[in-house]
């Protein structure tokens, strides 16, 4: 069951609750009493481990082929831009 973040909008109290995603969210705050309590965005709670398709496909596959081929890439210079091309195109 996931947890949820809430935050009373009167008195700024703030809470976990512990919930069903079918649960109707909580309204009344149990500080005050008042039904201001508001449901707050949170980071997600798991990671991806292992080697399953997350691993092997997205997990810094492609930052590892890019940097490498940037290091061994010569570094760019600063000069004109040669007589033929003209300055107007996209090349640089």
């Amino acid at each position: 069951m996931p947890i949820y973040a809430y935050k009373c909008d009167a008195c700024g109290h703030a809470l976990d609750a512990l919930q069903k995603m079918s649960d109707a969210p909580l309204t009344d705050c149990p500080q005050c009493g008042k039904p201001a309590l508001h449901k707050q965005v949170t980071a997600a709670g798991f990671q991806l481990k292992g080697s399953g398709w997350y691993a092997t496909d997205f997990k810094g596959g492609g930052a590892a082929a890019t940097s490498a081929a940037a290091a061994a890439a010569p570094p760019a210079s600063d000069a004109s831009p040669p007589a033929a091309c003209g300055a107007s195109c996209a090349c640089h």
